[in-house]
């Protein structure tokens, strides 16, 4: 499959810290990838760089065929990427459904809010609700939803299960797969390995700001003591 993401030779920095290392992947469409390693080597780091949050960057990020570096930052979801932070970013002063509409539309293969209620029946249920109401959980629903109304072609997700209640995590992913079986492309950092080998396709393990290793699905019991080993699982 062609790549929709190609990344070659990514290197970034905070101030005078070289943080990334000639970082290499692609992610293909309709794939879901996930970037895997211990706290600290670099996998939220490549998310914000490829984004455009982290400017001081060097290296190719080509998207759909197009040169990423000089797009800057508040151009970078017009051309179809998505980034959904830890963080998350929901505004505790608007409700469900104010968050939900706040992104403009940038494609045009957004979901409409029906489809997104559909597939998140939590925020039907709270959509008058202001942000300071919502769980963690409903949270990470809602940022997941915002991002997929404005039409973006690629998810960037950065550790969508981190502090989640066990089923919670569970509608996570399976809300991951349907987006998957709609061809939407993912490229994902979780923590969670058991999660990450239930809805990946293909697997890049980093340390120190570099791509060590990369596997299919298909590989994970045979590398599975090493992995425990590396990742400390």
């Amino acid at each position: 499959m062609a790549a929709l993401l190609d990344i070659k030779g990514l290197n970034a920095w905070y101030g005078e810290s070289h943080v990334l290392h000639g970082v290499d992947m692609s992610v293909a469409e309709g794939e879901t990838v996930t970037l895997l390693g211990r706290n600290g080597v670099g996998k939220t780091t490549t998310l914000r760089t490829i984004i455009g949050i982290i400017r001081a960057r060097k290296g190719e990020i080509r998207f759909a065929g197009k040169d990423m570096i000089a797009v800057p930052l508040h151009r970078t979801a017009h051309h179809g990427i998505g980034f959904v932070p830890e963080e998350r970013g929901i505004f505790s002063s608007l409700t469900v459904l104010e968050n939900l509409m706040l992104p403009p539309v940038v494609g045009p293969d957004g979901m409409g809010v029906e489809e997104i209620f559909e597939l998140f029946p939590n925020l039907y249920e709270r959509r008058s609700s202001p942000g300071t109401r919502l769980s963690g959980g409903e949270q990470q629903m809602l940022a997941i939803a915002r991002t997929l109304r404005t039409g973006v072609k690629m998810l960037l997700l950065d550790e969508p299960t981190e502090g989640l209640a066990p089923v919670i995590v569970q509608r996570i992913g399976e809300v991951l797969r349907a987006l998957k079986n709609r061809g939407m492309t993912i490229l994902l950092v979780e923590q969670n390995f058991r999660f990450a080998s239930r809805v990946a396709d293909r697997f890049y393990l980093m340390d120190h700001g570099q791509v060590v290793n990369e596997f299919p699905v298909s590989d994970l019991p045979e590398r599975m003591d090493t992995l425990n080993r590396v990742l400390g699982v």
